[in-house]
């Protein structure tokens, strides 16, 4: 099971940067009741939080994943998904540190 969970956590990850990289709409990934804080602002909603990233004054970044760690939730396939790493932007020397933490729910068999 724990193997199971990594494997989600990872791929979780990895497709929700592939929707960054490949510009599709990132509100796919947010339900009504998702919460975004950025900045000392909090953001509720699939609306609410795609508005803000796409406000953002870069529309290119790298990201470098340092850590993924995944566990469950709760007994009906929840998991938690804490990310952190850094995002390299065009023409910046400097990276920017990041860490975001993911509740989703999914169905382990």
């Amino acid at each position: 099971m724990e193997e199971q969970v990594a494997m989600v956590g990872r791929a979780f990850v990895d497709h929700s940067i592939y929707l960054i990289l490949i510009e599709l709409p990132l509100s796919t990934l947010y339900q009504p009741t998702s919460m975004l804080s950025f900045e000392g602002q909090k953001l509720f909603g699939a609306d609410d939080i795609s508005s803000k990233l796409k406000q953002l004054p870069f529309d290119q970044s790298k990201h470098l994943i340092s850590t993924i760690d995944s566990q469950p939730s709760s007994p009906t396939g929840g998991i938690v998904v804490f990310v952190s790493g850094s995002l390299q932007l065009p023409g910046e020397e400097h990276l920017l540190r990041f860490s975001q933490s993911i509740n989703t729910y999914i169905k382990l068999v």
